[in-house]
């Protein structure tokens, strides 16, 4: 849980570096990769990770972002943009309506009572969550993998390593 805004937005920023540089190395034809018969793709996972209500719309933090139930773009560059603005303005939103005091305040979330501090957590590890699932569908299309909290095996071989198994 967060107890200061600032620590929230170092986290966020690093976080949200790592997801947008991941998202930059979609494609447009690999947005289509299925995850399986009836599931998500590759690019309505993407699309996923884009800002928006959600989690956070209980707590009252407003920021633009797309609408909750948009249709994800056929472009792979309009999902990395859609996602820098709306990352970028919750950032803003959090700084400018939120002080350290505010994240120790609750919501009724799913019938508990969550702290805002609390629910930034959850949301941060959200995308997380989803930015991991993203990697696997990644392998799946061929695309390249960057290392996040490590060296992918791309990254081991560059470094004339043999990568693990």
């Amino acid at each position: 849980m967060y107890t200061s805004v600032q620590s929230f937005v170092n986290e966020y920023r690093n976080e949200s570096h790592f997801t947008h540089k991941l998202l930059s190395t979609l494609t447009d034809a690999s947005l289509k990769q299925p995850i399986a018969p009836g599931f998500r793709t590759l690019g309505t996972l993407a699309w996923h990770l884009v800002p928006s209500g959600g989690v956070l719309t209980p707590t009252g933090l407003q920021f633009e972002s797309p609408p909750e139930r948009a249709e994800a773009p056929e472009s792979a560059a309009d999902i990395v943009q859609a996602y820098s603005a709306a990352s970028a303005s919750l950032i803003e939103a959090v700084q400018t309506q939120w002080n350290d005091e505010k994240l120790q305040e609750s919501v009724n979330m799913f019938g508990q009572q969550w702290k805002h501090g609390f629910t930034l957590s959850i949301f941060l590890k959200h995308e997380i969550h989803h930015r991991a699932q993203l990697t696997v569908l990644m392998r799946q299309a061929g695309l390249p993998v960057i290392g996040i909290y490590g060296p992918s095996k791309e990254e081991w071989i560059s470094m004339g390593m043999q990568a693990p198994a």
